[in-house]
């Protein structure tokens, strides 16, 4: 990571329950662009390293005939663990780790999928770990949500709620018991090919349906990430939270935001046959 950053097990501590509600969820049927992408079989393993609370592992489970979700924090594998069990999938294994600590006795996949995850990595040793445990052939995944979205007239102020965050913690982006005045880093097509990793693809999953929120999906959303995740306003949750929700009221007073869906960005990798 850049800037002297160093991962802690704070960096979405009390983020997990609101998760569903409050982010945007990929592209309609970005699973089955993934799976007809990587060719995924029912006998396949896939790994999805950053599993969170399973989005993206339930939604490509039925393709595969194992998947393993791995994340380093236990609200996130609980929360899965419960979509799980409420949707019905089977074939999933849970494990709390983080992915410095791979191969961590898992064996070999033919897909690995890191979803908004790689960059909170070291990411040349996570990079070259996880093509050792990718068989000849397999298939490392990227995917992430697309930055420009067709504005809509009652989206939510998004550049007044950050405002409020720098307000409560300061003007530097935090990020578990650290921050980030840079951000996080990108290009991870230079560290996987610098891992050994080849014919690097790109694929777009069109989205763009326009959605109904509400301020509880809204605030919801704020405590989501990670540079505003509830513990990082200690004792002044409560406060913080009052003036989140009179902001939205005042903006909007009907309540009324929708907000369009952005389409999702699948980039994909191999290892050498």
């Amino acid at each position: 990571m850049v800037d002297g950053w160093e991962w802690d097990d704070t960096l979405f501590q009390g983020s997990a329950p609101y998760y569903e509600r409050g982010r945007l969820p990929y592209a309609p049927g970005f699973a089955g662009v993934v799976a007809d992408l990587v060719g995924l079989r029912g006998r396949d393993r896939l790994l999805d390293v950053g599993c969170g609370p399973g989005t993206v592992t339930l939604a490509l489970a039925p393709y595969v005939g194992t998947a393993v979700g791995l994340d380093p924090d236990p609200g996130m594998l609980a929360e899965a663990e419960r979509r799980a069990t409420s949707d019905g999938v089977t074939g999933v294994r849970w494990v709390r780790a983080r992915a410095e600590d791979l191969p961590a006795g898992l064996g070999t996949f033919r897909v690995v999928v890191f979803a908004q995850s790689f960059h909170w990595t070291d990411r040349d040793r996570v990079a070259a770990t996880v093509r050792g445990m990718l068989a000849p052939g397999g298939w490392l995944v990227h995917l992430a949500d697309v930055k420009t979205v067709e504005p809509v007239p009652t989206a939510p102020p998004h550049a007044r709620i950050r405002e409020l965050v720098r307000e409560y913690l300061g003007p530097v982006r935090r990020a578990g018991q650290g921050s980030l005045p840079h951000g996080t880093p990108g290009r991870e097509d230079l560290v996987l090919a610098r891992a050994g990793f080849v014919d690097h693809a790109r694929r777009t999953v069109p989205a763009g349906q326009v959605v109904a929120r509400s301020v509880d999906d809204i605030a919801a959303g704020v405590y989501s990430r990670s540079d505003s995740a509830p513990h990082l306003f200690g004792d002044r949750l409560p406060e913080f939270d009052r003036d989140l929700r009179v902001l939205l009221r005042d903006a909007e007073p009907a309540g009324g935001y929708t907000e369009r869906l952005p389409g999702t960005e699948i980039m994909t990798w191999r290892t050498p046959a």
